[in-house]
């Protein structure tokens, strides 16, 4: 039997622009410059508002109406003047590039190996390996996994023993050890392009036995092993320190200079002992709507006759019409989200912006920030992710003014607070005999943090310091 039943359901349904704002939220500025370009090419209703322009004339107006028609867009998908345009900046010295450090290492190796005296055979192997290496400077698969990609991508049949050939002439290159396939021979490639003074001889021999040993510290192992005095292990450490573990992030060029720019979205200045913010109008264009489409698809609308063709016609404008709207309306709710987040953690953390003394800031997690300006958490996330502002102090991301809170004799203070606390007893520390975790422990405890060993583990971890055994030096 067939019933039919009435029910209420309450639904939250989120518009085209929430979800258009939410997305645009999540940028950081560069990025958000990229996002218009792009919107600007793809719509060709959307355009720069040019505020260093006079307003036309009447009778220039007139004239443009009388030229530009509907036909007109009829006979192109684009107008001419969209495909020339050119979305630049007038200050063209603030574009950035923010190509990777793995493509201008890449470029570098092939470079040094157009200058070897290799057959197109030997120098199509030798761009297969160079692809293959990361930005770290490492090659990290195996030679017969390269072989089997040569042959389903280029069906050239290569052996192991012919890539090893090639590969061995790669880690001759500049930066020293590149190309490696275990730190172990990215040491011993540097240490053996060095002048083979004593010293270097000891290191690598020592990396060469004893690798193990000495990636573990057990300085007194290594001694025992190779019979060497203490005075031999210290001045090849020495020289071992001195090499790169990374040869690919060392290679300096323009590269690298360019993908580690950061733009700050926030300008926050004090002025009579008050803060002023605001946001960072670099290479941002103001957009709005252009008016020939709206008045041709106005005066159109009016018309009793039209063919199918000026009909679709004029919904496709309409469309990118409404789109070029949510587009405009996101960027203004999400300027007005950004600056409301920001201004709720000047005013949560008011006594650092003016001091700049990492004592003064105050656990702070999200949620404080989400209960000051009624947004959800979830909101300022994607706010507070992947942000930088600009102070007296410098330019610091977002993320950097929140923390957890811990209690301590005088009351709750900042998790910041106490890993600072524990970062100058690490640098201060005898390192022949290295802090353990316990004796930190007791060092707070004795400043005023009861703070558990394992949580001084975790903070430890998370500032990448290594245990004390891997700290001790000879």
């Amino acid at each position: 039997m067939l019933k039919q039943n009435l029910q209420q359901k309450l639904l939250q349904k989120i518009s085209p622009v929430q979800i258009q704002t939410m997305k645009l939220l999540e940028l950081p500025l560069i990025q958000l410059e990229q996002r218009i370009k792009k919107e600007l090419e793809e719509n060709p209703i959307l355009e720069e508002e040019d505020t260093n322009l006079e307003e036309q004339t009447d009778e220039t107006a007139d004239s443009t109406e009388e030229e530009f028609t509907l036909e007109d867009y009829m006979d192109e998908d684009i107008p001419n003047y969209k495909t020339s345009m050119n979305n630049n900046s007038k200050d063209e010295s603030k574009e950035y590039s923010t190509i990777s450090n793995s493509v201008g290492l890449q470029q570098l190796l092939e470079e040094q190996l157009a200058f070897q005296y290799l057959d197109n055979r030997k120098h199509t192997l030798g761009l297969f390996i160079i692809g293959s290496i990361d930005s770290d400077g490492y090659l990290r698969r195996d030679l017969p996994a390269i072989a089997d990609d040569l042959a389903f991508k280029m069906g050239m049949e290569a052996t192991a023993k012919e890539l090893e050939e090639i590969l061995k002439i790669i880690q001759t290159f500049d930066p020293p050890g590149v190309g490696a396939r275990t730190l172990k021979e990215c040491l011993l490639i540097q240490l053996r392009n060095k002048e083979q003074t004593k010293e270097v001889k000891d290191a690598e021999f020592i990396l060469a036995d004893c690798f193990e040993e000495f990636s573990k510290k057990h300085y007194p192992k290594i001694i025992l092993k190779l019979n060497i005095d203490e005075d031999t292990l210290k001045n090849a450490v020495h020289e071992i320190l001195k090499l790169n573990p990374k040869p690919g992030t060392g290679s300096e060029n323009i590269y690298t200079e360019q993908a580690q720019l950061i733009i700050p979205d926030f300008i926050l200045e004090f002025k009579n002992g008050e803060p002023e913010l605001s946001l960072n109008s670099y290479n941002i264009p103001e957009l709005r709507i252009n008016r020939d489409y709206s008045e041709i698809v106005d005066n159109y609308s009016h018309k009793s006759s039209l063919t199918q063709e000026d009909r679709e016609t004029i919904n496709f404008v309409k469309q990118k019409i409404e789109s070029a709207r949510w587009f405009i309306d996101s960027i203004k709710q999400r300027q007005q989200t950004l600056l409301s987040t920001m201004n709720a953690i000047i005013a949560f953390q008011t006594e650092y912006f003016k001091t700049g003394d990492d004592s003064n800031l105050r656990p702070m997690i999200l949620k404080d920030i989400a209960d000051m300006t009624d947004m959800d958490v979830s909101t300022v996330s994607r706010v507070v992710n992947s942000k930088y502002v600009q102070c007296d102090w410098g330019i610091f991301a977002l993320k950097f003014f929140f923390s957890e809170g811990i209690q301590s004799d005088t009351g709750e203070v900042s998790t910041r607070e106490v890993k600072n606390i524990i970062l100058k007893c690490i640098e201060k520390e005898d390192k022949q005999s290295p802090l353990t975790d316990e004796e930190l422990r007791d060092i707070l405890k004795n400043k005023g943090y009861p703070i558990a060993r394992r949580t001084i583990a975790k903070y430890r971890e998370k500032m990448n310091i290594p245990v004390a055994r891997l700290r001790r030096e000879i």
